[in-house]
């Protein structure tokens, strides 16, 4: 291995932009409230889509919804949903819109008793410390599992949407609750 190509987990490798993300963020601790909700809007936009999708989207995701600022997104009225309806630089799907629009709102409620990461984290991973896995090929990473089930349940009864256990489990390793690098990876 040099240091100028050194292994990658595969699903990165298609494109600069989908590397930059894997060697520099995927699996990296996220402890910032903001940030974490800003991840979870982004994994839930994915639904039905590719991540490289939303990640060549990403700026103009922030930019849309004011840098995902939660207490401003959560007086985003019908005419703000119908601008945003027009925005070519985001996936233009109401309900989805509607969806971050709802996840602000529920996320300010919890963020009323406790911060968002310690609620996050809290149901993940007690100690705040991050699942480690040792996967050896793609295949063995599992697209949901009975804690991105559980999390996406609890999500659920405290007003958030367009959360399954398969978004979630994306948003755990986006946010490295889970490192599911493979073993040969370098960025583990």
């Amino acid at each position: 291995m040099t240091t100028n190509n050194p292994i990658r987990c595969d699903w990165c490798l298609s494109d600069p932009l989908y590397i930059a993300y894997h060697d520099h963020e995927w699996g990296k601790p996220i402890y910032d409230d903001r940030q974490l909700f800003a991840c979870l809007c982004l994994e839930s936009m994915q639904a039905g889509l590719s991540w490289i999708t939303i990640l060549k989207r990403r700026e103009a995701y922030y930019r849309a919804f004011d840098d995902f600022d939660p207490a401003k997104i959560a007086l985003y009225d019908d005419q703000k949903i119908d601008e945003l309806m027009q925005n070519t630089g985001i996936i233009r799907h109401r309900a989805k819109i509607c969806a971050i629009i709802n996840n602000a709102k529920a996320y300010l409620a919890i963020c009323q008793r406790q911060s968002f990461a310690q609620y996050l984290w809290g149901m993940v991973c007690a100690d705040g410390k991050p699942i480690i896995n040792h996967p050896t090929q793609l295949d063995e990473i599992p697209s949901q599992t009975k804690t991105s089930a559980r999390l996406a349940k609890q999500l659920k009864k405290d007003g958030f949407t367009f959360v399954g256990a398969t978004t979630c489990y994306a948003f755990m390793q986006a946010v490295g609750m889970v490192n599911d690098h493979l073993a040969s990876c370098a960025f583990r």
